[in-house]
């Protein structure tokens, strides 16, 4: 660590990790769905797939389904993709330059302010009128290229999330990054799993020798803020598939992850897939001119991911048999673990005193 190392917070240097039941069972995914993930701003997509009006997106968030499309005026709004009928589906893919929103079931139509227009064979129906039925909103943000929306309400607004994140990758060129591509990877974890192993560097010179003989992790660093945390690391070589600069890895609460390098960004989504699987969302973008690493890029993650995979699926296993019990943390390579895991202490906590209030 060097002189830019802010001083490790007290309560770090007597931190231990989370119970297992935090990452155990049908109850404990519901509880997070509800009460961490449907109000938490999430990466949805890049804002070039929405880029023109009509232009849509369907997605999951918190297993709600949701549909985020651009209005006629440039806007870009978010809705529940559950017609106000019987609950069919405005639109069933993404797309482009869609006229309307037409429900799927009994064709039901919306304007792209989420505004019913039509809805046929409802003219016997006594006292019926269209005027004031309208898709149920979702928050939706533009951000440096990227849509985040989330599909519930409690948990911080965006601004209060972002901005002390914003100041600090003003200048990593986000903005002039076109996306790439895109995979998916499943996971036979929690999804709690997954991102408790991103917020540490730790576990890197055993899981991934390659990729630790590219990182100085001899300088490695952690900026904490209120909801998001920035993993800093110098990156040496400039003939494999990173510019040589600084690695940030940057998690932002409670499901997103920006990769950030010198004209390259990854951005991940983890989507719990169940109480012990998950999916991980990987979209990649690239300054211009930096596209010709792509594919080495794009090779060399894999290999990350499978090692990180393995890794995790075998933490599920241990967590699951009975035999766990808290260890201690690295306080000076868990610190943005440790941040994450109390803001999830955090969030069971209020969700009790609720629960006895309202008792």
């Amino acid at each position: 660590m060097d002189d830019r190392t802010p001083p490790l917070p007290p309560d770090l240097r007597n931190a231990s990790a989370l119970p297992a039941d935090y990452y155990l069972g049908a109850d404990r995914l519901a509880f997070d769905l509800e009460h961490i993930l449907a109000p938490g701003w999430q990466v949805i997509a890049p804002a070039s797939a929405v880029r023109d009006p009509g232009d849509h997106i369907v997605r999951d968030i918190a297993g709600k389904p949701v549909l985020i499309v651009r209005n006629d005026e440039g806007r870009l709004n978010g809705f529940f993709n559950v017609c106000r009928h019987r609950a069919g589906p405005l639109a069933t893919c993404d797309g482009k330059g869609a006229k309307r929103l037409r429900c799927a079931y009994h064709g039901w139509i919306y304007n792209l302010d989420g505004e019913l227009r039509v809805a046929p064979e409802m003219q016997e129906a006594e006292g019926f009128t269209r005027d004031g039925i309208a898709l149920y909103p979702v928050e939706v943000r533009e951000w440096r290229g990227l849509v985040f929306a989330r599909a519930g309400t409690g948990g911080p607004d965006f601004d209060t999330v972002i901005g002390p994140l914003d100041a600090r990758i003003v200048n990593c060129g986000l903005e002039a990054m076109a996306h790439h591509h895109a995979h998916v990877y499943e996971v036979a974890c929690n999804w709690k799993v997954y991102v408790d192993n991103y917020l540490e560097s730790y576990h890197v010179p055993s899981v991934h020798p390659a990729l630790d003989s590219l990182l100085d992790c001899t300088t490695y660093e952690v900026t904490l803020d209120d909801w998001t945390s920035i993993q800093r690391s110098p990156v040496g070589d400039d003939t494999g598939p990173y510019s040589a600069g600084d690695a940030l890895y940057v998690f932002v609460w409670p499901n997103t992850m920006l990769n950030i390098l010198p004209g390259r960004l990854q951005t991940n989504r983890v989507v719990p897939d169940g109480p012990d699987r998950c999916k991980v969302e990987f979209d990649f973008y690239y300054a211009p001119g930096v596209e010709a690493r792509a594919e080495a890029d794009d090779t060399f993650s894999a290999e990350v991911q499978e090692e990180d995979c393995t890794i995790c699926e075998q933490v599920q296993r241990a967590l699951a048999s009975g035999v766990y019990t808290p260890g201690r943390l690295s306080p000076t390579q868990e610190a943005a673990l440790w941040h994450w895991q109390n803001l999830l202490r955090e969030c069971h906590s209020a969700s009790k005193i609720i629960r006895e209030i309202c008792t």
